[in-house]
């Protein structure tokens, strides 16, 4: 379910976040929440959130995959992508299958019903894509160098961090 905002959120501007000198993992954050508010705000009419039409995507871009590969893809705690099949499932949107690979495990798989969910939500996704791609113009191919260059530097730190917190 995706919350609707009750009341315009006016963020700090690009310049206030310059002059401020805010911490580059205090930016980071403050940019993937305006993402999220974004995308969830254009998802509104379809249901989905942009967290559940990012998975729906990845599904879409799959025959089947392991709730595993998933996680990996999420960044998330097997339990957290427990929770998205669940609730994904309840609503017709997943089917579970079994893995041929390990008779133990199974994969997921968007329904023809969830295909149709993807559809609608890629519908209102692309307009927002093309907005963003069109308002960064050549500076595009340089925010997604620094954005791939910045994924691996994070999740070498979270996997170094889970270790000290696992070893403590």
């Amino acid at each position: 379910m995706v919350r609707t905002r009750t009341s315009p959120v006016n963020p700090l501007s690009s310049d206030d976040l310059r002059h401020e000198e805010v911490d580059i993992t205090f930016l980071i954050w403050a940019v993937s929440r305006s993402t999220a508010d974004l995308v969830d705000a254009a998802l509104r009419p379809t249901g989905l959130s942009g967290d559940e039409f990012a998975i729906y995507s990845m599904l879409a871009s799959s025959t089947a995959i392991t709730p595993s590969e998933l996680a990996r893809w999420m960044a998330a705690a097997p339990t957290t992508v427990s929770s998205y099949v669940k609730r994904l499932e309840a609503r017709g949107h997943i089917e579970r299958i079994p893995n041929p690979e390990d008779k133990r495990s199974y994969r997921v798989q968007l329904t023809a019903e969830g295909r149709h969910a993807h559809a609608r939500a890629a519908a209102l996704f692309r307009s927002v894509r093309d907005r963003v791609h069109t308002a960064l113009g050549p500076q595009e191919r340089a925010v997604r160098d620094a954005l791939l260059a910045l994924r691996p530097v994070l999740d070498e730190i979270r996997s170094t961090s889970i270790s000290t917190v696992s070893e403590a």
